[in-house]
């Protein structure tokens, strides 16, 4: 039998982490097997459904190269079917309308709580005849007695009395098909073999279990996962992290740091860390995934991306690098000069978005000075220190890492002080204190006209603060 495996998020919303790793998991397992991957836009509330929503699943599914083996399929283009089905079910007398109102079902649940019990329906309508033309809800019979259950490929048996299960809406009063109705019909005529899914739905496996039972339908292996949660243990929220995938896309994160990353929120392969995806094809198993619930940690996902920052290449992180310096006002090309600039920098910052930051003064002349390193650079009276290495750097007739250093050398020895006195307050001059390499090397990618430039300013800059 063929894998085959899906991905249905609603399009009331972003493509959120849960969600993102939910796919992950099922695209992995079909890979994996040789199977295929469904995406399903299970877009029946029409009502919170959005194009847009719809728009930034499959953006952020593109993003992270979660592709599906065919098209995108629409619930709403599969009313028809539905309707089929749950006519069936009634001719069968496996389903019933119900046209209790509102009221009485409030009345209803909060007597059973009353009475501590559970909340459920008292298939007051079972037995009754109710017309077609009645404004009505189409209820399933659940089986009365006796037990379902299943095995969880993540969870292990998991198994429910009947009893407490109720007759779940089939279709509402609108017209409109229920999720626990279009998912079984779904599935079944997708050909899932699995559906790998968050463990919020666990409670309507039985139901659905008991759907494709009377339609005469094997179920599909199940396989719940564990949500993720937040650092400090409570439901994952926008101040944790959930946000849109895009989000960290908009950030400078790369998806290969945001794949390795889910991956290993709730699963694991030994001690390895470190995953590219054909490895993390290799070593997935649903097995392996924990049954406790993951905590997002932005440290462990930053850290992750500064290991792909460091190793991915040069050409395309310089076309990545491009929007996020243009949001700086900064207008350049991929060429040379920005490809040595992510070389000396990719090491000291953890986004992309960081590393257009920091390497900002490599195209910009400095504004303002960062605080904390003026005050150490600048402390004393670093202004001869600045004139003199000035005038011999205007003075050289090759701007290169090497007849810049002789020149720093050359005022360290004129002043026959320590090489950061000089070495110190011409780095704040040039970068404003944002992290370099080597000071020659930073000079040389600012270049002579900039780099004057800024020795210049910095000079007025203190002459001004002393006077």
């Amino acid at each position: 039998m063929s894998v085959i495996t899906r991905f249905a998020p609603s399009p009331t919303g972003y493509l959120h982490l849960g969600g993102a790793r939910t796919a992950l998991f099922a695209w992995l397992y079909a890979r994996q097997q040789g199977g295929r991957f469904i995406l399903r836009i299970e877009d029946t509330d029409q009502a919170r459904s959005s194009e847009a929503a719809v728009q930034a699943i499959l953006a952020g599914m593109d993003w992270l190269s979660l592709t599906p083996d065919a098209e995108p399929v629409y619930q709403t283009h599969r009313f028809a079917r539905y309707d089929a089905v749950i006519n069936q079910l009634l001719a069968a007398g496996l389903a019933y309308r119900c046209t209790c109102s509102p009221e009485r079902l409030a009345a209803l649940r909060a007597e059973q709580l009353a009475a501590k019990q559970k909340p459920r329906y008292d298939g007051l309508c079972r037995n009754r005849q109710v017309a077609a033309e009645q404004p009505h809800v189409v209820r399933f019979c659940q089986p009365a007695t006796g037990d379902v259950g299943f095995v969880d490929q993540v969870r292990g048996a998991i198994q429910m009395q009947n009893q407490e299960l109720d007759d779940l809406i089939i279709r509402r009063t609108d017209g409109t098909p229920t999720y626990n109705l279009t998912v079984v019909v779904d599935d079944h005529d997708m050909g899932i073999t699995h559906v790998i899914r968050g463990d919020d739905h666990i409670n309507n496996t039985p139901r659905q279990i008991h759907l494709y039972r009377a339609l005469g339908w094997d179920s599909p292996t199940f396989a719940h996962i564990p949500m993720i949660l937040g650092e400090d243990g409570s439901r994952l929220s926008k101040r944790h992290g959930a946000v849109s995938v895009l989000h960290y896309r908009e950030a400078g994160f790369l998806p290969e740091a945001m794949l390795n990353y889910l991956a290993r929120l709730g699963w694991s392969h030994g001690d390895q860390e470190i995953f590219s995806q054909d490895q993390l094809i290799q070593h997935f198993s649903l097995a392996a995934v924990n049954t406790a619930p993951a905590s997002f940690n932005l440290k462990k996902l930053l850290w992750l991306n500064q290991h792909y920052l460091k190793t991915a290449e040069t050409t395309r992180l310089a076309e990545l690098l491009l929007p996020h310096l243009a949001a700086l006002g900064i207008h350049t090309t991929a060429d040379t000069k920005l490809h040595a600039v992510i070389a000396a920098q990719r090491e000291r910052a953890d986004t992309l978005a960081e590393l257009a930051r920091i390497s900002a003064f490599y195209y910009q002349d400095v504004a303002t000075f960062e605080p904390k390193a003026a005050r150490k650079a600048f402390k004393g009276n670093p202004v001869p220190a600045l004139q003199q290495v000035q005038e011999r750097l205007a003075a050289l007739d090759t701007w290169q890492q090497a007849t810049i250093h002789q020149a720093v050398a050359d005022t360290v020895a004129a002043l026959e002080v320590g090489f950061g006195k000089v070495a110190l307050p011409l780095r704040v001059a040039v970068t404003g204190g944002m992290p370099s390499p080597e000071l020659d090397l930073t000079l040389v990618l600012v270049g002579r006209t900039a780099t004057l430039r800024r020795i210049a300013h910095a000079i007025d800059y203190l002459l001004k603060s002393d006077a």
